[in-house]
């Protein structure tokens, strides 16, 4: 997105000038008063304030240039637009990413003070990284069972874009209007990357094209019950209190721009989908990408921020498989089961006892019981942390029309203003792939103490400056998921031992995660092999191998970055511990992870240091 500047020319006649010379006089006078003054309080401010003022511009004009960003921020600027998805445009942010890094590398780092710094070098990586990785932008694929815009779309619709008045119903209309060129762009971007051979393997195809058909299911596409927009923009706009007259003509322009543009949109989409099918074929891997293996290994750097290779990270993972595995023989000596710890598996796989009815009495107890033990875990807070989030959490169960391929269970981030909450969404499609003894460490991991409490932290923090609080590294962000999966173990949760073997069953599946994701992408498994692996040594549902494959395949490296950041965090937290001896306070400790934003696995130990030398000091 470009912005223009609008020039206002002032046609005064010499007469005018001349009558008003004297004041012009003054007025200049004032104002070149004002700019000295201005240029003084410039030159007083410290290098570090001026940094970090260059930090946030560079943050706000990358946001001004993102529609969708600004939605999700709770900016309602560009209400009215998507993003823009074109090749001339990747090339154009190319630009401003040069631009801004020699904008950062003019600061004389030398004058920062310690905060400012590790902000100074985490901005000059990041866009280090983005114009070094602009080399890798088709290695992915922008549809897929996970992600989107063909489920995206109607997500950001229902999820972001609210409805407070005419003017937003408006907006929202606009979008659905403007969905086509989106849809079109996205059409493009596939088409670019097939041309290179980087196609979806086949087992993506029937998921996608089911997802983007059911956007297309209902009025006023066809006869029935309201279409999944439809019916979100319909609900929206009957809470306002405008006449029914205005409300219809609202109604009316919706479902125009539906038929002329989502309705033509999709159907195209579709139709390439179905051409790129017949291209597809079943090999799986990052390794049959153009340089695959170099990529990989970039993901891998970018993903753990570390210098681990796939074979390091491959051997961890075996490793911590056959730990977790001793800990649950423990436990199921504990429960009197007598057999092997396979059967076992199958038993806590298949009892009954474990999983609520598929039905909606059962659906909604799963989510009341979810609710109430973040609720528990609310009230258990202080013995831990010395900063809580002032954002609330709400539990909903994933949307029937993107349920069957969305993940287990995700959060959503709160709106930096406050007026959305964040969202833990657990899949309930499948109940029998959402054992009860596994609810606990599901939602101590995406609600309270995990992703809630550090995505709304971050955001409420003003000693960082805005990259900080709205960036992310998924090593330290999936790193403290699972971390926060363990820590009510160490405040007395977990005493039924079904739950205690559902929290190390959730962290055995992180553990395979390290050996699947590996095998598939360098060592050329199968996506039947990494099922098989999930299956022989995890308790989880068969569907839950299924998807967690798919998801390895689909997103190269993603799913190494929970057990590699839990890891580090462990140790970390060990270190100090024994350094400190009985200065050592884990709500201190939880402040160094949480209130310095989401950072480098080797940066957080820099930052764990300093706590240790300052608190000896």
């Amino acid at each position: 997105m470009t912005f223009k500047s609008t020039l206002l020319v002032l046609a005064i006649s010499s007469s005018l000038l001349a009558a008003c010379s004297e004041q012009a006089s003054t007025e200049t006078s004032k104002q070149t008063s004002k700019k000295a003054e201005k240029t003084t309080a410039v030159d007083a401010m410290s290098e570090s304030e001026k940094a970090n003022q260059l930090f946030d511009a560079i943050f706000d004009e990358n946001v001004l240039r993102s529609p969708m960003t600004q939605t999700y921020l709770g900016i309602k600027t560009d209400y009215d637009k998507w993003d823009d998805l074109s090749e001339e445009n990747t090339i154009k942010e190319l630009a401003f990413t040069k631009a801004n890094l020699q904008r950062v590398k003019n600061i004389d780092s030398s004058k920062l003070d310690e905060q400012t710094l590790i902000s100074y070098s985490l901005l000059v990586q990041k866009l280090e990284n983005e114009i070094s990785d602009h080399k890798w932008r088709f290695h992915n694929y922008p549809v897929n069972q996970m992600f989107g815009l063909h489920s995206s779309v109607p997500a950001f619709l229902i999820n972001q874009h609210s409805i407070k008045n005419v003017k937003e119903a408006q907006d929202y209309i606009a979008r659905v209007q403007g969905a086509k060129l989106l849809l079109e762009q996205l059409t493009i971007q596939l088409k670019l990357r097939a041309e290179l051979g980087i196609i979806a393997p086949k087992f993506v195809f029937p998921h996608v094209i089911r997802d983007s058909k059911n956007i297309l299911a209902g009025a006023p596409f066809e006869e029935g019950t309201d279409s999944t927009i439809l019916a979100d923009f319909s609900k929206k706009v009957n809470k306002l209190e405008i006449s029914e007259e205005e409300k219809n003509t609202l109604l009316n322009d919706v479902k125009t721009a539906l038929m002329s543009s989502i309705k033509p949109g999709y159907e195209q989409l579709v139709t390439y989908l179905e051409v790129l099918e017949t291209q597809a074929d079943d090999r799986d891997g990052a390794w049959k990408f153009p340089d695959g293996e170099a990529f990989f290994n970039n993901a891998l750097q970018r993903t753990t921020t570390t210098d681990l290779t796939a074979n390091e990270i491959h051997q961890t993972g075996l490793s911590e498989v056959e730990r977790i595995h001793g800990e649950m023989r423990v436990i199921m000596e504990k429960v009197g089961f007598d057999g092997e710890l396979s059967e076992f598996f199958e038993f806590m796989r298949t009892d009954k006892q474990f999983y609520y009815a598929a039905d909606e009495a059962g659906r909604q107890r799963y989510l009341d019981e979810a609710v109430a033990l973040i609720d528990d875990m609310k009230g258990r807070l202080d013995s831990l942390f010395l900063t809580k989030p002032k954002a609330k959490l709400k539990v909903k169960a994933v949307e029937a029309f993107r349920e069957q391929s969305s993940g287990k269970a995700f959060y959503q981030q709160p709106a930096p203003d406050g007026s959305r909450p964040g969202v833990y969404y657990a899949n309930l499609y499948d109940m029998e792939a959402m054992p009860t003894y596994q609810m606990a460490a599901l939602a101590y991991h995406e609600g309270i103490p995990g992703h809630h409490m550090q995505i709304a932290i971050k955001q409420e923090l003003t000693s960082i400056p805005k990259f900080r609080k709205f960036g992310g590294y998924t090593a330290h962000t999936e790193g403290w998921g699972l971390y926060s999966e363990m820590i009510p173990k160490e405040i007395g949760l977990y005493q039924d031992p079904y739950s205690d073997f559902g929290r190390l069953a959730m962290e055995l599946w992180r553990a395979c995660r390290l050996v699947v994701d590996t095998g598939i992408h360098t060592q050329k498994w199968t996506r039947a092999q990494g099922i098989e692996y999930y299956v022989t040594n995890t308790p989880n549902a068969k569907s839950d191998a299924v998807k967690m494959v798919e998801r390895h395949v689909v997103m190269p490296s993603q799913a190494t970055a929970y057990k590699i950041g839990m890891l580090k965090i462990i140790e970390l937290r060990e270190h100090a511990k024994v350094t400190l001896g009985e200065q050592f306070d884990i709500r201190e400790f939880h402040d160094v992870v949480l209130r310095n934003g989401p950072v480098p696995l080797n940066v957080l130990a820099q930052l764990v240091d300093t706590y240790i030398a300052n608190k000896k000091a």
